[in-house]
């Protein structure tokens, strides 16, 4: 049955594009017993539901699917060449344990997730504008260290709650942590109030500042008790290194003594008010009650640091970065969305959401262990086909995901960048680090959007709309991927002297990571003839046709 269609608008070639499927094999754990249960309690779910699972995906598009989502980009020809050369039963668990473990990789992992949590800590718009209070390269410094020493998550978070120090590489006393909270202290600390419960406990509380929450418990005071945290910290322009970048704003984070707004340093108070007009008075005490002493005094009680203490402790800190990873693995979170946790936003899978969390803390906050169990998991296996046993399962229409198939979902831009070099080779000459991140940071501004609410909120507009098709069809990065002069990808190829059935099988497998079916093979070897034998010109025709597939973009 056809999954896909490829239509290259230039030529009028259609390339019907058929991906084969496996049949389902029983239910495979590994022996890793956290695997075991996810597939147990994930099943229970089926049963109750009354729905079957889509067979598993065939076993080179479940590679490419796990090399997007903990890379960011597509395997090579020659990783997964390697990949079904391996015959094993336990061939997935060793390419996963590759990916994670091995030190080729570990330089790529770091890369990615810095990625993904530069983004979710600071915006894909943070640091790139001009005289912006955060250092990008600050902030990705901090993640892409720690990450590639796998630092645990729950260090990460104190690190991040509690940092003080200068933001930009090269400054004295430099700490890129210190760019999480370096554009959410004005109003009193509001965004960082609500971004710290966001982002690390799941909750949703930014409209708790002005009345009690609707829905949930969240009541208007735990908001500014939460806020009284931060009131010690205070964002200072720092002293920008010789070399730095003029449009930057060099800073530092520092906790400083908090008088109170009573101006009594004793008992440092801050006050909120009704929407009756009434003001009230709040002090620093956690979401579940905990107090600490009123002082003011750093020296006498630092009331960041007392706040990471309450989140480490926290149930909802390793509940809320499982559902966080489960959501960018499967595409949907236990919860939608998946930081608005809470008796008002029931999980598809209660249990399971706490299970996951109790694994984590046990495990250490090892956030490659949590990768591991997900990506071994039977529900990540799963194929993206649709079969009747399971046509219900459309959180598209609003129903709750049963992840009894995998949801297709477009590629991020940053992994569409990553992957169109990774199937051109053009990875294999690329600079260092920072020029790395500069030239893609440039492509990807033409997507971001940012909406300009309180919160801050942006997004990628990369959704397949017309202007984006063309812009992919036509745009630089595309046109420098199928060139054919001298020196490029398929200039190479040609210059190799493959036949056509081998340079097809090539092109096939670097973007959609299958070979060719017989009738796309005929319609390539057409294209030889019609360019009378010119391996470059035709090659150059099918390539830019499958980087312009569905199948290409999506993530399935």
């Amino acid at each position: 049955m056809s999954r896909w269609q490829v239509i290259p608008v230039t030529f009028g070639l259609m390339l019907a594009v058929t991906a084969g499927l496996s049949a389902a094999d029983k239910s495979e754990d590994y022996g890793i017993p956290q695997v075991a249960t996810i597939n147990e309690k994930i099943r229970l779910g089926w049963e109750d539901y009354g729905i079957s699972p889509s067979p598993d995906e065939i076993d080179s598009v479940w590679a490419r699917r796990l090399f997007l989502d903990v890379l960011g980009r597509v395997p090579s020809v020659d990783e997964l060449n390697e990949f079904q050369r391996d015959r094993g039963k336990d061939k997935k668990k060793n390419l996963v344990d590759k990916i994670l473990f091995d030190e080729q990789y570990t330089e790529e992992y770091a890369r990615n997730w810095t990625t993904v949590w530069t983004n979710t800590l600071i915006g894909r718009n943070g640091g790139t504008d001009n005289n912006s209070q955060i250092s990008r390269p600050g902030m990705q410094k901090y993640l892409r260290d720690s990450f590639a020493r796998n630092k645990p998550y729950d260090q990460m978070v104190k690190e991040l709650v509690t940092a003080t120090g200068a933001n930009t590489p090269g400054m004295p006393n430099f700490n890129g942590a210190v760019n999480f909270y370096m554009d959410k202290l004005e109003e009193d600390g509001v965004q960082a109030t609500a971004k710290t419960a966001q982002i690390f406990l799941g909750m949703q509380v930014q409209c708790t500042q002005c009345h009690n929450h609707p829905f949930n418990e969240w009541k208007q005071e735990k908001f500014w008790n939460m806020n009284a945290f931060f009131r010690q910290t205070r964002a200072r322009r720092g002293e920008m290194p010789t070399g730095g970048n003029d449009n930057m704003r060099a800073m530092t984070l520092n906790d400083v003594d908090f008088m109170g707004e009573g101006r009594n340093i004793n008992n440092a108070e801050i006050y909120y008010e009704l929407r009756n007009g009434l003001l009230k008075v709040a002090y620093p005490e956690f979401l579940d009650g905990q107090k600490i002493p009123t002082s003011g005094r750093v020296a006498e009680v630092n009331r960041r640091d007392e706040l990471a203490k309450f989140m480490i402790d926290s149930e909802s800190l390793p509940e809320a970065v499982a559902n966080r990873y489960w959501g960018h693995f499967l595409g949907y979170g236990f919860t939608k969305p998946v930081d608005d946790m809470g008796p008002h936003n029931r999980p598809t899978h209660p249990e399971l959401v706490a299970f996951l969390g109790e694994e984590v803390r046990n495990n250490s906050f090892n956030l490659k262990d949590l990768i591991r169990w997900i990506t071994l998991s039977e529900a990540y296996g799963l194929s993206s086909k649709i079969t009747k046993g399971n046509a219900l399962d459309d959180p598209t229409v609003g129903e709750p995901p049963k992840f009894s198939h995998f949801y297709l979902r477009q590629m991020q831009a940053e992994q569409l960048y990553e992957s169109l070099l990774v199937a051109t080779e053009a990875h294999k000459t690329r600079g260092n680090y920072e020029a790395q991140e500069k030239k893609k940071s440039e492509w990807m501004q033409q997507f971001v959007t940012a909406f300009g609410t309180d919160e801050g909120d942006e997004a990628t507009t990369f959704n397949g709309t017309i202007p984006q098709a063309l812009m992919m069809f036509n745009g630089d990065l595309v046109m420098d991927a199928v060139s054919t002069k001298p020196g490029s990808f398929i200039h190479r190829m040609a210059a190799e002297g493959r036949d056509g059935k081998e340079a097809i099988n090539h092109l096939y497998m670097a973007t959609v990571a299958r070979r060719p079916t017989r009738n796309e093979l005929q319609a390539a070897n057409f294209l030889i003839g019609v360019h009378k034998g010119d391996m470059a010109k035709a090659m150059q025709d099918v390539f830019w046709a499958l980087l312009n597939s569905n199948e290409f973009i999506l993530n399935h």
